[in-house]
């Protein structure tokens, strides 16, 4: 039987990070303006090392090409996901992401990206920029070119637990307080629409305005159709958040023990609370691992929180 895949995350310090990633998941993290932690990558930009010893010195991208085996001989030059956790000490830039379509053609052959956040924590009352308010694609460019910020944003309340899919062309940006994990494909690509007018060694960060102008969807879906609460879901067994596309997200609170086939490509799978083990090896909050394809049985046991995706 193939191994469990264990991961060490590549770390990112960005201007509106903080130290959390730290202080609550116990990684060892590059400095106090730690926005992310790539638990589950092979981008180009962060490519996660292989933790065990029989892939030592291996990457997850290197895996993916010398060992296809490991995800189900799946069609496609590069591993499709990319898991990460966001902690977001200032507001992030309000941004969209375009489709596959428009980055192959405008971003040298990237993905495009679609993602969803699950609310690992939040301040109370917190809420996040999901949508927003122009009726037509006029009115859209005439906001953002007048810099109507506060006409055009739209806000949604969340709480801690809470569920949000972003398609592509969805206005978004994660707030203060905040700590998120985002599966998503993978890909980089992101359009700022603005920035609060934040300076990086002083100066503003580059803005994408018209090809945000050109991706985003108008109108925006309902609030109603944009968050999901998962809090009160069953225990001890997998409970499906999302299938699109690109991904099927799972979440999983065990309180005791759940035995399950792994019967996918293969199963990203992330500790967000608690420790337990896994077919008997230790797990806790932090690790972020991959069950290949074949994997077969799995008992996991103890009192934790998971995330799973798949493709």
């Amino acid at each position: 039987m193939n191994p469990i895949i264990f991961l060490k995350p590549v770390f990112k310090e960005m201007i509106w990070g903080g130290n959390r990633l730290g202080t609550d998941f116990g990684y060892d993290i590059p400095g106090e303006k730690t926005g992310e932690c790539w638990g589950i990558s092979a981008h180009p930009n962060g490519d996660d090392e292989i933790a065990n010893d029989c892939y030592a010195g291996m990457t997850l991208s290197q895996l993916w090409d010398k060992h296809p085996e490991l995800f189900g001989n799946l069609d496609g030059d590069r591993f499709p996901l990319l898991i990460k956790i966001i902690d977001a000490k200032d507001n992030l830039s309000i941004q969209v992401h375009p489709n596959d379509e428009y980055a192959a053609k405008n971003e040298k052959g990237s993905f495009g990206k679609t993602e969803c956040w699950y609310i690992i924590d939040c301040p109370e009352n917190a809420k996040l920029v999901v949508g927003h308010n122009a009726k037509t694609h006029e009115e859209l460019a005439d906001m953002i070119h007048e810099g109507k910020w506060n006409d055009f944003i739209r806000y949604v309340p969340i709480k801690k637990g809470d569920f949000i899919q972003i398609d592509p062309g969805t206005v978004h940006a994660i707030t203060s307080g905040c700590m998120i994990l985002e599966t998503q494909q993978n890909s980089d690509i992101t359009y700022r629409v603005y920035d609060y007018d934040r300076l990086t060694n002083g100066k503003p960060r580059e803005l994408h305005v018209e090809k945000s102008i050109d991706v985003i969807t108008v109108p925006a879906k309902s609030t109603e159709d944009s968050v999901k609460d998962t809090n009160d879901l069953p225990k001890n067994q997998w409970n499906k958040l999302i299938e699109c596309d690109y991904y099927k997200v799972y979440k999983l609170v065990l309180d005791g023990e759940l035995e399950f086939e792994q019967d996918h490509p293969f199963l990203n799978m992330s500790v967000l609370d608690g420790e337990g083990t896994i077919n008997g090896q230790k797990i806790k909050k932090g690790d972020h691992f991959i069950l290949p394809a074949g994997y077969g049985k799995v008992k996991l046991s103890g009192n934790m929180e998971l995330i799973a995706s798949a493709v």
